[in-house]
């Protein structure tokens, strides 16, 4: 799958969920649970200990058709690099690293830095970057990204943090091409309670298709 259908795909959904799974066995339960509720773009975060080992048994573990599998939290161009050679389709960031960036257009992945200024927004996209990831999101809100959009009307930006089903169609209708979600999503892997990964996911999809159809 090349650059440009990972990221229709990304767009098509509006949501990706942001994974930080203990085990490779719950991060595969965690996607099994996503799929079920809708959701397509799994981030698996280099927080979790040996996460290019769960990113590279997801990439065997499900087709380009179930799932859209990126790796988060990536700080470096030689992470960035490791998490490819895994099967990471894309890459996010929780901020500007230039080598990064330079890497993913090298070898034609869409990159996701993060900024949480305008100075920041403009920086990413000048720097190349095919979205912006705003973070942290609950430190903005939704009335960032209406600022944001005011002068750069044609930025593309994905809010982290801070995100619920409760405030997603806000996010949405002021301008964000996707959303990523981590604890309001996935929480039910907390207690086992993989089942409210579903149910909570298909919410998500469900506020973001009402918030797109009220644009």
């Amino acid at each position: 799958m090349n650059k440009e259908q990972v990221l229709t795909r990304i767009c098509a959904t509006g949501l990706v969920a942001v994974v930080r799974a203990e085990s490779s066995d719950q991060a595969k339960r965690i996607t099994e649970a996503c799929i079920a509720g809708g959701v397509t773009a799994i981030e698996m975060t280099f927080t979790v200990p040996r996460a290019h080992e769960i990113i590279s048994d997801l990439a065997k573990a499900y087709s380009e058709d179930e799932i859209i599998l990126g790796a988060g939290t990536v700080l470096d161009a030689e992470t960035a690099r490791i998490a490819l050679l895994s099967g990471a389709q894309y890459i996010v960031a929780p901020c500007l690293n230039l080598e990064t960036v330079k890497l993913c257009h090298r070898y034609r992945v869409p990159v996701m830095p993060g900024a949480m200024t305008i100075k920041e927004v403009v920086e990413c996209m000048e720097a190349g970057a095919d979205i912006v990831k705003v973070f942290p999101g609950d430190m903005s809100g939704p009335d960032f990204i209406k600022a944001i959009k005011g002068p750069l009307p044609h930025a593309h930006v994905m809010p982290t943090g801070g995100v619920s089903v409760t405030n997603v169609q806000q996010w949405i209708k002021a301008g964000c091409v996707a959303v990523g979600a981590g604890g309001s999503l996935t929480a039910g892997a907390k207690t086992g309670d993989y089942a409210s990964i579903t149910t909570v996911a298909k919410q998500f999809i469900e506020q973001i298709k009402l918030a797109r159809a009220s644009k």
